[in-house]
């Protein structure tokens, strides 16, 4: 166990922010989960986008690559999940422990924003999120945009479970760079982004939510159009499986492939093709 030195990872999370557009801001929204960090940008009269990031040490900054094109159609917000890596501040006994309680969270920071509903994506754990609060709170969801979503539509493979392993049970920053170049298939993933990934070693987050995939019939019912963006060489899940489960239970989802990129390798490292597709997902119709 390396220890968490909150520093180290200050200095790694502000070098990544410096990558979004200039004109970003830091915003604290306050709920009763305790105090959320949003990174945003684009004009402040624009229909908001809340985007989330996804689990095991991922947070806002990673959206940088796309940061600046969604910002000429949207008011972005990506967050610090609570409880999680990142510079959002949990209370002491209140930071999420249910879905109800992501769901609640979600609720109270989109009312800190101003926005009675957004346009909202999200990244692996980020998408699980994003899809369960359009599923328990539709009205404040306009558009869905799921990238690579774990445990939404299928499981996690077998050979995924056992590379991750090591880095759950003895975390260290060697067993995070070893377990994410596996993952990406030795592709080199940005430094800086790296770095804060092995900054978040040992991070004091609390036990992530997880709850069974959305039920067949909830995903039936849901009267949201989605974007599904899934990563061709995602070695997470069977990305095929995951298009087909989708489109045979969501009944208004459009699919898109990523070509040769991971699913860790997202959002950061993700093809200009990401931002294209949530663009005219969000500006159709």
């Amino acid at each position: 166990m390396t220890g968490y030195d909150g520093e180290v990872f200050r200095v790694a999370y502000d070098k990544v922010l410096a990558k979004w557009p200039a004109e970003r801001e830091a915003l604290t929204v306050r709920t009763p989960f305790g105090a959320t960090r949003v990174n945003a940008c684009g004009p402040r009269d624009a229909p908001p986008l809340l985007l989330l990031p996804g689990g095991g040490g991922a947070t806002s900054v990673s959206w940088y690559a796309q940061a600046a094109e969604l910002a000429r159609i949207r008011r972005v917000y990506a967050v610090d999940v609570i409880g999680a890596p990142g510079l959002s501040g949990p209370a002491a006994d209140r930071h999420p422990r249910t879905v109800a309680d992501l769901t609640r969270w979600l609720d109270a920071l989109q009312d800190g924003l101003g926005a009675a509903s957004t346009d909202l994506g999200g990244h692996s754990y980020g998408g699980w999120i994003a899809l369960h609060h359009a599923l328990r709170a539709p009205d404040r969801v306009r558009r869905l945009f799921l990238l690579d979503p774990t445990q939404c539509f299928a499981g996690f493979k077998t050979a995924y479970l056992l590379r991750a392993l090591p880095m759950l049970l003895r975390p260290a920053p060697r067993r995070v760079r070893a377990f994410l170049e596996w993952e990406t298939g030795g592709v080199p993933p940005d430094p800086d982004w790296l770095a804060l990934q092995e900054a978040a070693v040992d991070f004091p987050a609390a036990k992530p939510v997880t709850a069974p995939r959305p039920a067949p019939q909830a995903l039936r019912a849901l009267d949201r159009r989605v974007l599904l963006l899934v990563a061709a060489n995602s070695r997470t899940h069977d990305p095929t499986e995951v298009a087909a489960r989708a489109a045979a239970l969501l009944p208004h989802v459009e699919t898109a492939v990523l070509p040769d990129v991971s699913h860790h390798a997202l959002p950061q490292s993700a093809p200009a093709a990401l931002a294209h597709h949530v663009i005219d997902f969000l500006t159709r119709g």
